[in-house]
């Protein structure tokens, strides 16, 4: 019992990182009709702009780093919603626009290299040790994704349905022409979605340091596999990318005990498989 509660907890954790990228994948989705494949690179932007430059170059405490790094994604998030975003999905075609995210990756990863060198390097204090409850040993780290994710998906729900700014978001997800007709500024609502979504990355790159570490290859297969969770929750419902999210991480923690651990990744891709032929809609999907 001890070991099945800290592989639950360590699965769910890894699930609301799978979740918070495939609710990134949804909120651009729903707000521009193309797929964002940089989201990877803000993931690991955010994670080298807060250890890299706030935390190391300028020797901020985490707090004050994690806000200023929260400030500079959403200011890149936006500059790229009226740099590649708003323009190319006036066209009439997405390719463009899909062409561009993938560009604009390349870009933002070859970036890193530049400012901060191609080495790994980590924080040694950051949400480092563990908890005990009686005999189960929960990570810290673990226990923050836990908490944060689970307020940052409530309080997206709470600012999409209670909000003025969320509701106007909500509109121009169901129908562009029909929101710029009735006064909502379409362009700046994407800018503020696309900022809105790598505030969500940035929050993703910093939770897996303690995890992952710091270097180039730390979030591919994050993407992959919040793009996964989309699927199978149900593609481009906030919702189904929560319920995804925490299934493919509980699976995979759970599948590493029957198979070994180098080939968990493989669960998670059989798995999305499995739902593409089942049910392409995901699980929630015949509810958006």
């Amino acid at each position: 019992m001890q070991v099945f509660v800290q592989l639950l907890i360590t699965g769910i954790a890894m699930g609301f990182i799978y979740a918070l990228v495939g609710i990134e994948y949804t909120l651009i989705w729903n707000a521009t009709g193309l797929l964002n494949f940089s989201h990877d690179k803000f993931i690991l932007f955010g994670a080298y702009m807060f250890a890299g430059t706030y935390v190391l170059g300028l020797g901020l405490p985490p707090i004050l780093a994690i806000l200023f790094t929260i400030l500079t994604m959403f200011l890149l998030g936006v500059v790229s919603a009226f740099v590649i975003f708003n323009p190319l999905s006036k066209l009439s075609t997405n390719l463009f626009a899909v062409i561009g995210t993938v560009i604009l990756g390349r870009i933002m990863i070859e970036s890193v290299r530049l400012i901060w060198g191609p080495l790994p390097f980590t924080l040694d204090n950051f949400m480092r040790g563990s908890f005990h409850f009686g005999s189960v040993v929960v990570s810290k780290s673990h226990l923050v994704i836990i908490v944060v994710c689970s307020l940052i998906t409530a309080g997206l729900q709470v600012f999409f349905k209670a909000t003025k700014t969320g509701k106007a978001m909500r509109c121009v997800s169901e129908n562009k022409t029909a929101a710029s007709l009735m006064g909502i500024n379409v362009p700046m609502n994407i800018a503020f979605t696309i900022g809105l979504s790598a505030i969500v990355c940035a929050t993703i790159g910093i939770l897996v340091i303690p995890i992952f570490n710091v270097e180039l290859q730390m979030s591919s297969m994050i993407g992959l596999k919040g793009f996964a969770s989309g699927v199978i929750g149900g593609f481009g419902y906030l919702p189904g990318a929560i319920v995804g999210g925490i299934l493919l991480g509980v699976v995979e923690i759970f599948g590493s005990m029957l198979i070994p651990s180098v080939y968990k990744d493989c669960l998670s891709f059989v798995l999305l498989i499995i739902f593409l032929l089942v049910r392409p809609s995901g699980i929630l999907g015949n509810k958006r």
